[in-house]
């Protein structure tokens, strides 16, 4: 059964949360501050986990880095009162797949957690490599997992990787916003897609010589990105 952990300070929140999850076949497990959070998602590996961020303890932003920085790839949805646009954007720099604002609507947020298992279940993302890539001083070598920039190793997070993947395996041709959406967030381009604009930034960041006059990493207005090959 699919697991969802539920990290929630507010008890009738993640009372209900778990009630309507259970109805749509899902197995929940209910931690109520950060630190037991953290924990269970160690020890009880969930498929997926809703995520606050105004929690007790550790908060719901530490939480999410240290997981990532351990290397968990599960997805995380987070739950969050703090809907500012720069919330938004840490939260996605820190490793999240989706951000739903309280209040939020029931339908809306199952369709979200929906989405994501979804993306799980399948391949991380459709991308297929036949070996090594070079762009510019960048080596992305998809057998060993791993990206180097002038020799020294670069650490990407779970999705920013998949992302570079699925910009590698066209060759140069422009991937739309909803396109990169679909292969490497399982959902359509129809939310946020700030999503994709947030991660190409990182990529940028790490990658490029210059983030803010990329070589490489190319917008292509209006429609997407593309990889200067």
């Amino acid at each position: 059964m699919t697991r969802v952990l539920v990290i929630e300070d507010n008890r009738n929140l993640a009372t209900g949360l778990r009630n309507n999850l259970e109805i749509e076949g899902y197995e929940v497990l209910i931690a109520t501050d950060g630190t037991a959070g953290l924990a269970m998602a160690r020890a009880e590996s969930p498929d997926l986990i809703v995520l606050d961020l105004m929690l007790p303890g550790t908060d719901g932003y530490r939480v999410l880095r240290t997981l990532r920085e351990e290397g968990c790839d599960t997805p995380v949805l987070i739950l969050s009162a703090r809907g500012e646009e720069t919330d938004k954007v840490l939260g996605f720099q820190l490793g999240a797949d989706d951000y739903v604002a309280k209040p939020f609507g029931l339908l809306e947020l199952l369709a979200r957690v929906d989405a994501l298992l979804r993306r799980a279940a399948t391949a991380r993302v459709r991308t297929k490599l036949a070996g090594p890539v070079t762009f510019g001083d960048v080596h992305v070598d998809p057998g060993t997992h791993t990206v180097s920039r002038r020799g020294e190793p670069v650490t990407l997070r779970p999705k920013e990787y998949d992302l570079l993947l699925a910009l590698l395996q066209r060759r140069g041709q422009v991937a739309t916003r909803a396109e990169l959406l679909e292969e490497v967030w399982g959902y359509s381009g129809e939310v946020y897609s700030r999503t994709v604009d947030t991660h190409v930034a990182e990529l940028r960041r790490k990658l490029e010589h210059n983030a803010a006059e990329p070589e490489h990493i190319l917008t292509v207005r209006k429609t997407g990105y593309r990889i200067a090959l």
